[in-house]
């Protein structure tokens, strides 16, 4: 028997994207699957359109906005199954884009989390942003992905074409074993949005579990959908989740010299938005750094840790992916960490 595949979206305010791409959900051909939409306490009609379009999809209604991480906390404790898929409302997938990776994750027991290869909704031959071809973290914690160095995103020629383990999956659409998402206490609820999966495949990865990508399964995503690029919000979050999560995650000996160098090139990179005339960005990482300091003295207790130490990281790049785009002008993941199929 197929394992039970649960496909859960989070929504907020999100009805043109439901009614833009859960048909293509709904017409998945694993047959052993579940679709869920987990609504976070959406004021648009999302409900409704739901109600009277899909009846038969199971909804689960959010009291509030949870954000994306306790909003899929929270959904999680209501639904059993064997596998979940974390999917944006903003992602429209091929029919047959859960069997490879479920074929996959069955064959390796070893595999805690996997993406399909995500590629933009609106430019389809292009890499998207949020994953690309499977995540990737440098020593400083900046995140890249195979086909998405910073804002650089290339062109898919196949080049990335290879099942692999990678650091990190992207939330965009996340398969994760059901009951090892609940074992290592799901997403950080503190993080509210933005980081959140890297942190979970890097406290996976830390239990000795592998983090892969199937380019097998492909899927399109919009991205930006709740929080557009550029905006406050998503500068802060970025930023002080960034740190929160490489103060949760670092060996002890590199903690203590990285978080002071990353508050240096943080704020490098604030003062030089400042003059080039973008002052909120420099107030955003301002807030992001007076944050993560009130988190080290007063909420580092809400955040879930690793249990214990063990296992090597895949994915984890010991150069700095700064230095070499933007010094050394290197633009592709294969320019920067070489061809690792």
């Amino acid at each position: 028997m197929l394992p039970k595949v649960a496909v859960v979206i989070i929504n907020y305010n999100g009805r043109k994207y439901l009614e833009l791409f859960l048909p293509s959900v709904l017409n998945s051909t694993y047959e052993n699957k579940e679709v869920i939409v987990a609504d976070n306490a959406s004021t648009d009609d999302s409900l409704i359109f739901l109600k009277d379009n899909y009846p038969d999809v199971t909804v689960i209604t959010l009291s509030r906005n949870f954000g994306f991480a306790t909003g899929y906390n929270e959904a999680l404790k209501l639904v059993t199954s064997d596998y979940y898929v974390l999917l944006n409302s903003d992602v429209e997938v091929e029919r047959g884009w859960i069997e490879p990776v479920i074929e996959l994750m069955e064959n390796n027991k070893q595999i805690g989390a996997c993406q399909p290869k995500i590629l933009s909704y609106k430019h389809r031959d292009t890499f998207e942003y949020a994953g690309a071809a499977g995540g990737w973290l440098d020593c400083l914690g900046y995140p890249f992905a195979q086909g998405r160095i910073f804002d650089v995103c290339e062109k898919d020629h196949g080049q990335y074409d290879h099942t692999q383990p990678v650091f990190w999956a992207s939330g965009a659409a996340m398969f994760v074993r059901a009951p090892l998402y609940h074992e290592l206490q799901g997403l950080d609820g503190y993080f509210f949005a933005h980081m959140e999966e890297i942190d979970f495949c890097w406290r996976l990865q830390l239990e000795g579990f592998h983090v892969y990508v199937c380019p097998g399964s492909v899927v399109y995503h919009v991205g930006g959908g709740t929080l557009p690029k550029g905006n406050e919000r998503k500068v802060f979050l970025n930023f002080r989740n960034n740190l929160i999560m490489l103060a949760k995650n670092l060996p002890y000996p590199q903690l203590f010299w990285k978080i002071p160098f990353r508050f240096l090139l943080d704020a490098v990179s604030a003062w030089k938005s400042l003059f080039a005339g973008q002052g909120i960005y420099f107030m955003a990482i301002g807030e992001a750094h007076l944050a993560f300091l009130k988190w080290v003295f007063w909420n580092r207790n809400q955040s879930v840790f690793p249990r214990q130490r063990r296992g090597q990281l895949d994915g984890w790049f010991r150069h700095s992916v700064a230095w070499k785009h933007f010094v050394r002008g290197k633009k592709t993941f294969i320019e920067i960490v070489g061809n690792k199929s």
